[in-house]
């Protein structure tokens, strides 16, 4: 039964989508139909197409009760719109469906896991209030929920944690046919405990056990836990929320983290490493699925929540979601790189080998735009002190890339594309350039900018809202660079 709250939902989002034009959203990253969208939710794989759900207010441009938005793809890049899943409209969720995931049923149907929220004065922001773990099903357009929500409690974590942060369950189901699911938990102690329970149907939960704990030098509440196998071994993806900084791996605030460890037959996680997931600046809450051909693929929120309440006047939606990209575990670190479907979606190649530039700055010819997918080999820099590459510039806009060799450094400056707040612009992050070679992936989605280093090792994203009209690519040394570039236009 489609509920008021559910259809007042999906009306209002098909009277806004038409009044927002396609030029104005990005091609492969997606947004939501109108309104704002952060995590996005339900990652998964269903009848023969790729569904991601993704918190949604769709009544306006900043967060407000959570409702999940639906879209489905064959390919991970081009997305059809479906109508809106969940609607804060119950006892248990009136303030908000807050994340969580997906599964395709033995039956055939697709269960949503949710964390519900509620309060006695019926205000999200209210500390007081109440998160529980609940159930959907459906058949990839319409949603029903349990009957017997919530199913999993906070009171039933042995030691106890806050009712008010227990939230975004990651479900799966083991070769047995068992089901597992993760939670975040916040301990009293401010600290945050990723916990373990176990199902035989799905429907019926215990406790099982701890994954993981958090130092409140990593954090206080880990948000939107990931858990999975990957290449013999196992990973953990968590977005911590007050973070102290580490050199430039990780800074202040919020960040992602993955802890790649092994997982003991009686279930024990024992930690090996733990790294930044992107290092750019605007990335969280990611969620992953294994394709139908054993990919393991991630997606996340291409947002910061330090940058988040600053929506930029006269948008007419807020927030997209990033690139999927592959991932693989080498030399017990975690690689990143966009999903082999976008090879499809590029054409006319333009090749510049063995390019000097000098002192100074430099354009090429065909070398421009903001629809593309672009390879900036740095061949040699003995004789470069920095290598700046501008895009989407033209007199008056530019966000930068600034290879830094002596500091073995990339430097992400956006402070001038187009987003005029006094909120993070920059952001400094490590690069590997033992070998004497640097090769970075730029890609460009209209608003939104991407960066890949030399297999996957390190990655950046960053949101933009300079004007369409920015198309220009520029390279500027202090001292010699010799630079190949391949460039391609994507559609």
């Amino acid at each position: 039964m489609i509920s008021k709250q559910l259809q007042r939902a999906r009306d209002y989002e098909a009277e806004r989508i038409p009044e927002i034009g396609n030029e104005e959203r990005p091609v492969f990253h997606l947004t939501g139909g109108c309104g704002w969208i952060n995590d996005p939710n339900g990652f998964s794989f269903f009848r023969g197409a790729y569904h991601l759900f993704y918190q949604y207010h769709p009544f306006s441009n900043v967060w407000g009760p959570m409702h999940w938005g639906h879209a489905k793809s064959t390919d991970l890049l081009h997305w059809e719109r479906l109508p809106v899943a969940m609607a804060p409209d119950t006892s248990y969720d009136g303030e908000g469906c807050f994340s969580g995931s997906a599964l395709e049923m033995p039956d055939g149907r697709q269960l949503l896991m949710y964390t519900g929220v509620h309060s006695e004065s019926g205000d999200a922001d209210d500390p007081g209030r109440y998160q529980t773990q609940c159930l959907a099903w459906g058949d990839g357009i319409n949603y029903e929920k349990y009957e017997g929500n919530p199913v999993i409690f906070p009171e039933t974590v042995p030691g106890g944690c806050v009712a008010s942060d227990f939230r975004d369950p990651r479900l799966w189901r083991e070769a047995d046919g068992t089901y597992r699911c993760v939670v975040a938990a916040m301990t009293e102690k401010r600290t945050s405990r990723i916990v373990c329970f176990r199902s035989e149907d799905a429907f019926h939960w215990e406790y099982e056990g701890d994954i993981a704990e958090s130092t409140k030098k990593l954090g206080g509440m880990w948000e939107c836990p990931d858990y999975f196998a990957l290449d013999g071994r196992q990973v953990l993806c968590v977005s911590p929320m007050a973070m102290m900084p580490e050199g430039r791996e990780y800074h202040a605030g919020h960040n992602t983290l993955a802890i790649i460890g092994t997982r003991d037959p009686d279930g024990t996680f024992r930690q090996e490493a733990m790294q930044q997931i992107d290092n750019g600046i605007d990335f969280y809450a990611p969620q992953t699925l294994e394709t139908p051909d054993g990919r393991r693929v991630m997606i996340g929120w291409m947002q910061a929540w330090s940058n988040s309440k600053f929506v930029p006047p006269g948008v007419k939606y807020f927030g997209q979601l990033s690139l999927p990209r592959e991932l693989h575990v080498k030399n017990g670190r975690l690689m990143q790189e966009p999903v082999r479907e976008l090879l499809a979606c590029r054409s006319g190649q333009i090749i510049r080998k063995d390019e000097t530039v000098k002192n100074g700055t430099v354009s090429f010819p065909g070398i421009e735009g903001r629809l593309i997918d672009m390879t900036v080999t740095v061949r040699d820099f003995s004789e470069l002190k920095k290598l700046d590459i501008f895009v989407a510039a033209d007199e008056t806009y530019h966000t930068s890339v600034s290879f830094i060799p002596k500091r073995k450094m990339l430097r992400l400056d956006r402070n001038y594309s187009g987003y005029f707040y006094d909120i993070v612009h920059s952001r400094d992050m490590d690069v590997e350039t033992d070998g004497g070679m640097l090769t970075l992936r730029l890609i460009m989605d209209r608003y939104s900018l991407e960066i890949f280093e030399t297999g996957g090792g390190r990655c950046a994203t960053m949101s933009l809202f300079t004007p369409l009209s920015a198309q220009g690519i520029f390279f500027r040394a202090e001292g010699t660079a010799h630079i190949d570039i391949e460039k391609y236009i994507l559609q």
